[in-house]
């Protein structure tokens, strides 16, 4: 199959963490603390809190204004910065996650590149942090703010109301639903953007169960919400597709959004999968995932990665991997601002739009055989032609 935009070159990578990210973690890590100082000021009656209160705001000041004359400004190849200001707060696992973050970081190289846009990266800690951040871009008078992951969902359609001015994107958006069952739309100045991942987490179940010499296949998902129950319902109904009698073993490794960063469990999830007969593991876990790859190493079996080519991490033990077109996505909203062309909304992208696929190339070919792979293409394009409905919940 064409392949999609691949993230340098389609290979996981790490990417440094510059000074502007460890300088916007300070300045948000010493708002949080301001804040929560205030709160104590204002429920005691301290006047020593109070003074403590003032001196962390004039720190807070004194690192802002540093911040100001200190940060570097995006530099593209053969462009001119643009006068259109991006910010970006990436998700849990942060930069060198070698999937999601990674995906938006090189849809935002792009973009600089490309486009001469001007981009700012905040790469936050703790749940504090990541609403801090996204407010810090928005105050600044970024044009666009984008935070990256379902989790910045509230946060973005609280502060999209404080600042209607301001465009704002959330990759993976969580849409919410009235008491009727009918989706409610994100405040008009959000762009929604959301994957059909199921669709293509179908295509790679159907390749998991084909290319297994058990009947046995595993998923080992992230955090157990219905954002990941969207990979595994595909998976099942790939799975079943060419083989209505496989066993599915499905796992979690946990219930907060630390599940997705937590190789030891992910590991510990997928050797006993292995151990139970099962061939090939589907991982939809963020860095967790590393641990799958780990085990799959270590017993001869296949993985299958997520969000972009993981092929790096096992050669030889990769399968394929369900890729997202995070940086495709990226890319887009960022132009749409720069061409004045953004509108907020719900975007659904799947197989039809490019914005999920699977790997299959030169580096994964010889553990697909052709039949197999020529299967697959059939079932993709019955999905696309929608003769096929896959299942988005368990």
């Amino acid at each position: 199959m064409a392949r999609m935009n691949r993230l340098k070159g389609g290979r996981g990578y790490s990417v440094p963490r510059d000074a502007d990210s460890r300088h916007d973690i300070v300045f948000c890590a010493t708002l949080t603390a301001a804040i929560r100082l205030a709160r104590r000021c204002v429920l005691g009656d301290s006047s020593v809190q109070m003074r403590k209160l003032i001196l962390v705001t004039s720190l807070l000041l004194a690192v802002h204004i540093a911040l100001l004359f200190t940060r570097r400004s995006a530099k593209a190849e053969g462009k001119e910065t643009s006068s259109v200001r991006i910010g970006i707060v990436l998700d849990v696992g942060g930069r060198g996650d070698k999937s999601f973050n990674d995906g938006a970081y090189a849809g935002a190289d792009s973009a600089t590149r490309m486009l001469g846009s001007n981009i700012r990266f905040i790469e936050p800690g703790e749940g504090a942090d990541r609403e801090a951040g996204l407010r810090l871009l928005a105050a600044e008078g970024m044009n666009l703010v984008i935070g990256v992951g379902f989790i910045f969902t509230d946060d973005l359609a609280n502060l999209a109301k404080e600042y209607p001015n301001t465009a704002f994107a959330g990759i993976d958006y969580a849409l919410a639903t009235d008491a009727n069952g009918n989706v409610i739309p994100p405040p008009p100045n959000v762009a929604a953007l959301k994957f059909r991942e199921e669709e293509g987490s179908y295509l790679v179940g159907a390749l998991a169960a084909l290319v297994g010499h058990s009947k046995k296949v595993g998923f080992v998902g992230g955090m157990d919400i219905p954002l990941i129950h969207k990979f595994e319902a595909g998976y099942r109904a790939g799975v079943k597709k060419v083989c209505p009698d496989c066993q599915i073993i499905a796992q979690y490794a946990g219930v907060t959004p630390d599940a997705f960063k937590n190789p030891g469990k992910g590991k510990e999830l997928a050797l006993s999968q292995y151990n139970q007969g099962v061939e090939v593991i589907f991982h939809a876990a963020g860095s967790t995932g590393q641990g799958v790859f780990e085990a799959a190493r270590a017993t001869n079996k296949l993985a299958i990665g997520v969000d972009s080519d993981q092929n790096d991490e096992a050669p030889g033990h990769v399968l394929t991997s369900m890729v997202k077109g995070v940086n495709t996505v990226t890319f887009d909203a960022i132009r749409r601002v720069q061409n004045h062309t953004f509108k907020g909304g719900i975007y659904s992208f799947g197989l039809k739009e490019g914005g999920v696929g699977y790997i299959y190339d030169n580096r994964n070919r010889a553990l697909i055989p052709d039949s197999v792979h020529a299967r697959v293409e059939e079932l993709k394009q019955e999905i696309i032609a929608g003769r096929i409905k896959v299942p988005s919940t368990r």
